[in-house]
């Protein structure tokens, strides 16, 4: 059985509807989400693959799963969530990426946009887990100290976060996966193909 959210759980509707509904204000777009599933999953095809379980966390109003679940079909996807407000609107499952556990791994890991928002230690964990619930590859992004200076359109970008730098995350995640680029890693060990000049 999941926990229940607490009652006075972050990221409400609000947040949602500035940064997701409002397309004056919006941080992504359908459209940018139809393109990064098809990067995840043209990369996790070319990799050999095959993909039955998907975990995405922190999955938000829906924007990638949508996609993902509509080009991977058959795969079966577990939606977790820490907004208590999504988990009521959406029904999906509510826990933490750095706590949240399972007796079978998943093929596929999505975490995009989501570290940030924790705190050192509880992003760390997270990192860890993901060595745990992955056994094949992670898409993996967060906003970066470089990103937030430089990349970002800053009308559109929640600034109430924990800005580190991507040696930080790269640090931390190179233990148990290989960098494929494009936001894609390999676990170590998995029995995928990973050319020489394909990987960082």
């Amino acid at each position: 059985m999941s926990p229940r959210p607490p009652p006075a759980a972050p990221f409400g509707r609000e947040y949602y509807q500035r940064y997701y509904h409002d397309p004056r204000t919006a941080v992504t777009s359908r459209s940018e989400m139809r393109a990064r599933a098809r990067l995840i999953a043209a990369g996790s095809a070319h990799l050999g693959l095959p993909v039955r379980r998907i975990l995405e966390a922190g999955c938000g109003t829906g924007l990638l799963r949508a996609q993902l679940k509509r080009l991977l079909p058959r795969a079966q996807y577990v939606a977790l969530e820490a907004s208590a407000y999504l988990c009521e609107r959406y029904g999906w499952q509510y826990g933490r990426i750095e706590d949240y556990r399972t007796r079978t791994p998943f093929d596929l890991v999505v975490c995009y946009d989501v570290l940030q928002y924790l705190e050192r230690a509880a992003a760390a964990r997270a990192l860890a887990n993901f060595a745990r619930l992955c056994r094949g590859a992670l898409y993996f992004s967060a906003l970066t100290r470089h990103d937030f200076e430089h990349n970002c359109d800053l009308r559109r970008t929640d600034p109430e976060v924990h800005l580190r730098s991507a040696r930080w995350y790269r640090t931390r995640l190179a233990p148990r996966f290989r960098e494929a680029g494009l936001g894609l890693w390999v676990r170590r060990g998995a029995p995928l193909t990973l050319w020489e000049l394909e990987s960082d």
